[in-house]
């Protein structure tokens, strides 16, 4: 693989924040950028040297990204895969669009994982009237999950009985779904892995996760997060799953450690997650640094976490806890905390539900970061306890 020096241009799809923390990193860094993306406002294309304001799948627009950049990674997995498999034709683009097919549609997704011998909780593929009166008994109750386009908890409902699974499908519409089997979960947990083209593999320590409504709030990383069999068998699977994809990028995937201690897999996101911001803070290495050396071909050095962290997601919400006219949340009292790290996203209208930002919370020890944590909550109004 050429490597690409700075001084040269990177290109993303996606202007959401991930896509304006890429090119944060790709600036400071010494690139440029060029951002495609259909919002004129987007979050990437505020702060990038080129924002072309444009559909996906415009081929016009998507000749002027592969003009302007040496190499284009994306931001979300919802670009289309046709389109990243257009722009590879002239252009290196990481992750590859087979890749990001993959990780679009459950159904490929769950293959891909028993192939790669990495344990998935017991499902069925639902596409047809068929397969839904052929779904075993012993599958309910589960979670019926549309194939494509779910993430966030969107496109999900619990079933706990064969008439409620059929009538869940009819309000999916019929679509291709599929159904798992709910299992006695103890916690949740992912893993960041970088590749590059050379095969290199480079990890982050593996995350402890909370969930509130399908949306990840909390996540916390420090030398006992996780028990090391656990740790050591989610960085196992994790860099299995990128293996057999030939991935080339930063890739999450996301666990469940069931309450016997057994580890399944939920799915993964072949970009930079949520649960890997406190890399910003937490290490000497960002995930959105190993993006931007995946993408231009430079040495990955593992990274090294240098202070026990903890990640809160910062929603909308936040700003509606005393009526319905939005107020900036206490941001100074926040700041005043030792350890506390403020990001948030540019997005100029705060909804309820819409992720606008993170702050990070480090120390030398995970008690003294969990308490910071707990304090800066209670200030925000974030529900206490942090932990579950």
């Amino acid at each position: 693989m050429t490597v690409i020096l700075p001084g040269a241009t990177l290109g993303v799809m996606g202007g959401g924040q991930l896509g304006r923390m890429f090119v944060h990193a790709a600036q400071q860094m010494g690139y440029f950028t060029a951002v495609l993306d259909p919002d004129a406002d987007s979050p990437a294309g505020r702060v990038s040297h080129h924002h072309i304001h444009t559909d996906y799948t415009d081929v016009d627009g998507l000749a002027r990204l592969a003009g302007l950049a040496d190499a284009i990674t994306t931001e979300f997995e919802n670009v289309p895969a046709p389109s990243l498999e257009h722009l590879a034709a002239s252009r290196p683009v990481s992750p590859g669009g087979d890749a990001v097919a993959i990780a679009q549609d459950r159904i490929r997704e769950k293959a891909h994982f028993v192939r790669c011998g990495v344990e998935c909780a017991p499902y069925a593929v639902i596409e047809t009237a068929a397969q839904l009166a052929a779904v075993p008994q012993d599958l309910l109750p589960g979670i019926l999950k549309t194939a494509r386009l779910g993430y966030d908890g969107k496109g999900q409902r619990r079933v706990a009985t064969r008439g409620e699974l059929e009538a869940a499908w009819r309000d999916a519409g019929g679509v291709a779904c599929v159904l798992e089997k709910l299992l006695p979960l103890d916690f949740e947990c992912s893993v960041i892995v970088a590749r590059g083209e050379d095969g290199q593999m480079v990890h982050f320590p593996a995350q402890r996760n909370l969930h509130r409504d399908g949306i990840l709030a909390v996540t916390e990383v420090h030398a006992d997060s996780l028990p090391f069999s656990t740790a050591r068998h989610a960085i196992s699977a994790a860099r299995s799953i990128a293996e057999g994809l030939s991935y080339v990028g930063v890739l999450c995937v996301e666990f469940f450690v069931l309450a016997d201690g057994r580890l399944v897999v939920n799915e993964m996101a072949p970009r930079p997650h949520n649960s890997g911001h406190w890399t910003m803070d937490g290490c000497d290495v960002s995930q959105f640094e190993l993006q931007v050396r995946t993408l231009a071909g430079l040495p990955l050095n593992p990274p090294r976490q240098h202070s026990a962290a903890i990640m809160l997601n910062l929603l909308g919400d936040l700003w509606f806890l005393d009526g319905d006219t939005p107020v900036p949340p206490r941001w100074a009292d926040v700041l005043a905390l030792p350890g506390t790290h403020l990001h948030l996203y540019g997005k100029t209208e705060a909804r309820r539900g819409r992720k606008m930002g993170h702050l990070n919370i480090t120390g030398e020890s995970i008690e003294a970061v969990r308490s910071t944590a707990d304090f800066a909550a209670a200030v925000l109004g974030l529900p206490i306890p942090l932990s579950e």
